[in-house]
């Protein structure tokens, strides 16, 4: 079983979801819950996957002010999430007070915590988008990147969510301890990009030093979603090879 892939289940179908899980068995054990299933079927969806035993990454990208976003944390720690997002564009209070709850819930509560992730800049923004919304800005896309990761770090998050073209800035200035998640990853045999701008291989990816790879559509789409998730993972498994 490969502890690398996070399957990403944004579904609005209670049954599919449960049937990918059961054709996934033995070969995936995490999975991302984000803003669509979780508004469709709330805690039961990351309940019914953690009673089967698997990681949930629950994507919810907490932005709001920092007692808010604290108190939703503390509402994830008691479902057992293995990773929670939260946009680091909230700043560096909402993130300190995040991470303060959830230090302080996980102790008195003597439950293991959820790592912290920071969304960086989504990977369906390209370079030219990013101008057109900061264009004021002095930074490019990859410095912001950067600088929203070190914002992260200084909060006290474990890690952040960024595409995987900017994983080796991201592992230059803030070392290999550091938690780095990937979105935008798309098979070799996969040539749709969907709505995402800044992709890379499976293989690729991990060879520029992601912890995680999230892929959706290219699996849960898929007319077989064991037979793709094993290309994905065998694609995983080369890069790996390459590195070591």
């Amino acid at each position: 079983m490969n502890e690398h892939l996070i399957v990403s289940l944004d579904l609005n179908d209670l049954q599919k979801i449960k049937e990918i899980v059961r054709q996934l068995k033995g070969l995936v054990n995490f999975y991302k819950i984000g803003a669509i299933p979780f508004t469709y079927f709330g805690r039961d969806i990351v309940l019914f996957l953690k009673n089967k035993g698997h990681k949930v990454m629950l994507d919810l990208k907490y932005h709001d002010i920092p007692n808010t976003v604290a108190r939703a944390c503390e509402g994830a720690l008691d479902m057992g999430i293995d990773l929670l997002t939260l946009h680091t564009s909230g700043g560096f209070s909402m993130l300190e007070e995040a991470v303060k709850a959830i230090l302080m819930a996980s102790d008195v509560k003597k439950i293991e915590r959820p790592r912290l992730l920071g969304i960086t800049v989504l990977t369906s923004i390209d370079e030219a988008y990013f101008k057109d919304v900061f264009g004021d800005l002095q930074r490019s896309l990859e410095e912001q990147v950067v600088f929203l990761a070190q914002l992260a770090r200084s909060a006290g998050l474990d890690g952040v969510v960024a595409s995987p073209q900017e994983v080796s800035l991201i592992r230059k200035e803030l070392g290999k301890d550091f938690l780095i998640v990937t979105p935008g990853i798309r098979p070799q045999e996969y040539a749709v990009a969907d709505d995402q701008a800044r992709t890379m291989t499976p293989k690729d990816a991990i060879k520029k030093g992601v912890d995680y790879i999230v892929i959706g559509r290219p699996i849960v789409k898929a007319s077989n979603p064991r037979e793709s998730a094993a290309k994905i993972i065998k694609e995983i498994e080369d890069g790996y090879r390459e590195i070591t």
